[in-house]
């Protein structure tokens, strides 16, 4: 297994002592309740007052405050404590916030995927054993019966929704300034944006370079987001939309004019490896020698810090239950590999960018 040197002993050589690792097993066995736990700490506002009280609170206090009956401040306290979360003071008896505490509060990495973990796929879970056997997204059917989670996107209660995409705008937004220049080093005149979702790449693309042409490939009801997120945007003449569905094998890519790059973003790792063949195989059909196509994932062996990692590998359960059932947050030697088969190769790679992305472009053999 290749990975970054950041990553190699973590996972090749014990970390733990027996003692620490029997308090790990134990945390993971009542994960749900730390999760609902301090989820709810943030909600009732417990972690911001002890962050804007350094001197800290007591129990009494915080009841006051937040207007929790004692009972309820008790429990999430000791619950609290225990996980680590909150620091007390015993001669006071006021509660302060510690560093996980305040990470829980303060990372924005961790907020949104505190809400998204809630919002989206916590009753999902429930199905994951379901969808491991069959490889259908057995959680989905929480929201509605539809093949994948993109087809009801549109359709999903507006809270699940806004979570949903403060998830995919968080991880992808941070990268878009460093993945322009790579993109825009070759000064592409057409553009196509594969699975372009609400359009938000595009309009930096059209704002980026004013001689730019983008074609959002995705789903027409996702194209109707799209457009109505770009209504009335300076540059969005310039983006056009090209409805299909890319699980279905016989739709292929526009032919109408020649592209000198094809974007995907966040995009593979909604789909099998099989299915990621076909797609790069269907795009090479169009692409010139001249044609970069630029494939840009958070790969979880290619991170930096191993929290990252950790939270990309447990992504991947996601597209399992929810999202599609059969796709993951891949390796980068996997995905290699596909790109490779469908007759391409990886010119090279860039590391780093944003919230952990890397950027593959590729060209025709």
């Amino acid at each position: 297994m290749n990975l970054f040197p950041s990553l190699k002993e973590k996972y090749t050589k014990e970390q733990l002592s027996a003692r620490d690792a029997q308090r790990l097993a134990e945390f993971i066995a009542f994960g749900p309740i730390v999760f609902q736990t301090s989820r709810l700490m943030i909600k009732f506002g417990i972690f911001q007052l002890l962050r804007d009280n350094d001197e800290g609170l007591t129990r009494q206090e915080i009841s006051e405050k937040t207007g929790l009956s004692d009972y309820a401040v008790k429990v999430l306290t000791d619950s609290s404590l225990t996980i680590g979360s909150i620091l007390i003071d015993t001669e006071t008896e006021k509660f302060t916030l510690s560093k996980v505490g305040w990470f829980l509060l303060n990372d924005p990495a961790t907020r949104v995927n505190i809400d998204f973990n809630n919002d989206v796929n916590y009753n999902g879970w429930f199905h994951l054993e379901e969808a491991l056997l069959e490889g259908k997204p057995a959680g989905l059917k929480e929201f509605g019966e539809w093949p994948t989670v993109y087809e009801g996107l549109s359709k999903l209660p507006k809270d699940v929704q806004k979570s949903w995409f403060a998830f995919d705008h968080f991880y992808s937004d941070g990268s878009f300034n460093q993945a322009l220049e790579i993109v825009f080093k070759n000064r592409p005149k057409n553009l196509i944006d594969v699975g372009g979702n609400t359009g938000r790449w595009a309009m930096r693309c059209v704002n980026y370079d004013k001689d730019v042409n983008v074609t959002i490939m995705d789903l027409p009801q996702q194209l109707e987001l799209m457009r109505e997120a770009t209504k009335g945007e300076e540059g969005a003449d310039r983006i056009n939309g090209y409805g299909l569905n890319l699980l279905d094998n016989n739709a292929s890519f526009p032919t109408d004019k020649e592209y000198d790059a094809i974007w995907m973003s966040q995009f593979l790792d909604c789909f099998s490896l099989e299915e990621i063949v076909n797609i790069l195989k269907r795009a090479s059909k169009i692409m010139t020698p001249n044609t970069r196509l630029y494939i840009m994932e958070t790969f979880w062996d290619r991170q930096k810090y191993e929290p990252a990692a950790f939270c990309l590998t447990q992504i991947s359960l996601y597209f399992t239950a929810i999202a599609n059932g059969n796709s993951k947050m891949y390796h980068s030697e996997d995905m290699i590999k596909a790109v490779n088969e469908a007759g391409l190769e990886v010119e090279t790679i860039h590391d780093y960018l944003g919230q952990g992305h890397s950027i593959m472009i590729c060209k025709t053999k």
